[in-house]
């Protein structure tokens, strides 16, 4: 299972989009500054995230949340589901 997750960083207010095979650990590496694109920017909040059990269009959709078009598709969708960004 692969997760497509979206973090938000309470530093700064921007997201960070990944994708990733264990999100406990991932995230937990992001607010342990082990993630260089993330260090400066803890600490970090999960603030969505989709379940997918093929690897390569887990990582295609991170690609995709990446890109003007899908990072609007992704606000929107957190917007709906929670009411944040």
């Amino acid at each position: 299972m692969y997760t497509v997750y979206a973090l938000k960083s309470l530093k700064d207010n921007n997201l960070y989009i990944g994708c990733t095979s264990n999100i406990n650990k991932r995230l937990s590496e992001h607010n342990n500054g082990r993630v260089k694109s993330t260090r400066n920017r803890k600490p970090l909040k999960l603030i969505f995230k989709e379940g997918y059990v093929d690897k390569y269009e887990a990582f295609k959709k991170e690609r995709y949340y990446k890109t003007a078009k899908g990072k609007k598709e992704l606000k929107n969708k957190i917007t709906n589901h929670c009411g944040i960004v």
